[in-house]
């Protein structure tokens, strides 16, 4: 060992054991740095996790998509394409999803999508839902997992198959004990054979024993074939309420069109825009760009995690005043010690590191406490709530830098301080 190492291990040596001296003194000064650490990671693992559930949501809509939903326009813009004063004609067409898919480059696949609102009955079980007719992509465009059985297919759409696919939801709502797949539903005065169940992807598996189904899912779909929905329920929908019919004709409700990549998916939005007014005279659809969402997304999270972080820097702060003011007190507490060592040979720089030594004990261990600490709450958060919580290891080095960058920057002033006594009045001191 090199008599320099052999020294700088004295000089920790020595600053532990004169914080070892005064312990209670030296947890409180640590508290501050404790906590500011813990606050530190605790903040951006919420703000993590609070950003990693809203980018998953998005991403699920698919980068490479650009959806076009239909749009009941303003009063003042209705025009009625039923008969005057008795129908409402709005929204996108067949003919729009046939001009995108051979108009506009990159164009992979365009998915056509309707919706209707119907009781799905069976037995004496009436369970509201969604009936939505599209086509056999549909599983890989918007992201569904099949779960058992198996999802419609080409010759179901070409033959106008009475066959239907449900979400694990609602098969549990309309068969609480019964086998899903080997059941028929009834929609109006359509029976729809069950042929699979599907969930969202990424969802858990919510199977139990004898095939049945757990847990909610976020809609209570039921997909058919899209020729199936335009011959059983046509384009006109008649919604009956108190006192009033209201009639729309709607031809598609959706359109999904996947791009070839993330470039033409750019370039595409604009010219889906452009194309779509040639032919829509009112406000009648959006259009939704799971990227660009995506994209302010990761903006909204960079800015969260900075403002989290500032608010818990502050505690760090504190905690750094709060080791200089107790630094301080020590110098003018130990003005004597230090003078009996300049008196034995010991030089300033012996003093600003015997001080300085004592100052970073003080927050690389307040540090490593609030790291554990900042660990645990995140964990119990999660727990105790159904909260997201993500903990990432740039987080835990970025707080345990700062406490150590503390220890040093509010510790040198007082080290240079106690370095900078005369020798003759410390001797003198009482």
């Amino acid at each position: 060992m090199t008599p320099l190492s052999f020294q700088f291990i004295s000089t920790v040596r020595l600053g532990i054991k004169s914080l070892m001296l005064h312990k209670l003194r030296s947890m409180l000064t640590m508290l501050g740095i404790i906590f500011g650490v813990c606050s530190v990671i605790a903040m951006l693992a919420i703000g993590e996790g609070a950003s990693y559930e809203a980018q998953q949501a998005i991403k699920k809509l698919g980068s490479q998509n650009i959806i076009i939903r239909s749009v009941k326009p303003p009063d003042d813009a209705r025009q009625s394409g039923l008969g005057r004063g008795f129908g409402l004609e709005y929204g996108l067409t067949y003919d729009d999803g046939a001009r995108i898919q051979s108009t506009i480059p990159g164009v992979v696949h365009v998915l056509p999508i309707r919706i209707i609102r119907e009781n799905v009955r069976f037995a004496q079980n009436n369970v509201p839902c969604q009936i939505i007719g599209t086509l056999p992509s549909y599983t890989h465009i918007v992201g569904l997992d099949t779960v058992r059985g198996r999802f419609l297919t080409q010759t179901d759409e070409i033959n106008q198959n009475n066959v239907c696919v449900l979400t694990t939801g609602l098969a549990q709502k309309l068969f609480p004990y019964q086998d899903p797949l080997t059941q028929s539903i009834k929609i109006n005065s359509f029976y729809y054979r069950v042929v699979g169940l599907v969930r969202e992807k990424n969802m858990p598996d919510q199977r139990t024993q004898q095939g049945k189904m757990e847990g909610e899912p976020l809609d209570n779909n039921v997909y058919i074939s899209l020729s199936a929905a335009r011959s059983r329920f046509g384009d006109v929908l008649i919604r009956r309420t108190a006192g009033s019919i209201e009639v729309e004709k709607v031809e598609l409700h959706q359109l999904t069109v996947q791009m070839r990549d993330v470039a033409a998916v750019e370039a595409g939005d604009p010219q889906i825009k452009a194309l779509l007014s040639h032919f829509h005279r009112q406000a009648d659809y959006e259009t939704i760009v799971p990227l660009q969402l995506l994209r302010q997304a990761e903006q909204t999270k960079r800015i969260f995690n900075i403002v989290l972080g500032s608010i818990a820097a502050i505690s760090l702060l504190v905690g750094g005043i709060g080791i200089m003011n107790i630094m301080l007190a020590t110098v003018t507490e130990r003005t004597r010690e230090i003078g009996v060592r300049r008196a034995l040979g010991a030089k300033r720089r012996h003093i600003t590191m015997q001080f300085l030594v004592e100052t970073v004990v003080l927050s690389v261990g307040g540090g490593l406490i609030g790291v554990v600490i900042g660990i645990i709450v995140p964990i119990l958060v999660s727990h105790l709530t159904t909260m997201r919580t993500i903990v990432t290891p740039w987080s835990v080095l970025l707080a345990f830098s700062i406490s150590g960058a503390i220890g040093i920057i509010f510790g040198l002033y007082p080290a240079k301080a106690a370095a900078q006594l005369d020798p003759i009045e410390a001797l003198r001191h009482e």
